[in-house]
């Protein structure tokens, strides 16, 4: 069907608007991290005289950005961890028995449930929660973000089952694998591309969190992350965008090259799965 020349004036116009609209941002958040104080304030938009790299020598300088970003990836890499361990056997559990068991089907509907409350509806009572438990730290967050990642984990996970043949699992049954066996050795290899799916979102979550840190890692700035550490450039009356935009530049590049990274495993693990199904 041959496009009208109006219909791809008005794709190319939609395209145009998303590209600046992802342009622009980035645009702006580079040439401010390279602009001195004084060029900012004669003119935000314009380009740099020069790459000053004052910016980011003095975030290096200030203290607490490295035991930020230490924390950063503690709780990144740590909510990962958790959510392959927990959340692929979780979900094989339910997807295999809830046919068969109102139970396993009634756990799988609460669980969904979650997805649908807001943050802003369930963030006082975590932070009293996670206060009366004594996890206001690093280690007590990273339980807070896997089991606040369980319903969209479990939702995924148990949809990629369901179109996973039981046939594979069955023939290892009868070749003598136990349960513990079937799910290692089958089931597990075969989630790979959910499971890169999962962690990128998690990570992209837990590496980009702002407001989930400010009500439960605030009270102290040996527990900051990158973000709150960025967010304290910002005082009363005024906010230094050198600093901060130097300090997002900086917090920027590992989790763009880790998405860069898992990305080809995406689609490395889509063609692995179709060949094996």
């Amino acid at each position: 069907m041959k496009i009208g020349k109006t219909e791809r004036a008005l794709r190319y116009a939609l395209l145009s608007c998303g590209v600046l609209m992802i342009l622009l941002p980035l645009y702006m958040t580079l040439i401010t991290a390279f602009k001195t104080t004084a060029e900012n304030t004669a003119s935000f938009f314009a380009l740099p005289r020069s790459l000053y790299l004052g910016n980011f020598k003095a975030v290096l300088q200030r203290g607490g950005y490295l035991r930020a970003f230490f924390n950063t990836v503690y709780i990144t890499v740590g909510v990962i961890v958790g959510n392959l361990l927990l959340m692929p056997a979780l979900s094989y559990a339910i997807s295999r028995s809830m046919r068969s068991s109102r139970v396993y089907r009634l756990i799988y509907y609460f669980i969904l449930l979650g997805i649908f409350i807001p943050f802003e509806v369930k963030m006082m009572p975590l932070v009293k929660l996670m206060s009366w438990l004594h996890l206001l730290h690093p280690s007590g967050f990273i339980l807070l973000c896997i089991s606040s990642s369980t319903c969209e984990a479990v939702f995924l996970y148990v949809g990629f089952l369901h179109s996973v043949p039981a046939d594979m699992e069955e023939a290892a049954y009868i070749d003598g694998a136990d349960t513990f066996q079937t799910y290692t050795r089958i089931v597990f290899p075969l989630l790979q591309p959910m499971m890169i799916t999962v962690i990128i979102r998690n990570g992209l979550w837990i590496w980009n969190d702002f407001m989930l840190p400010l009500v439960t890692l605030n009270r102290s700035s040996a527990f900051w992350t990158l973000t709150l550490f960025q967010y304290n450039f910002k005082t009363e009356y005024t906010t230094d965008y050198s600093l901060s935009f130097a300090s997002f530049c900086m917090s920027m590049i590992p989790i763009v090259v880790f998405y860069v990274f898992m990305q080809k495993h995406i689609i490395g693990g889509l063609t692995g799965g179709a060949v094996k199904g």
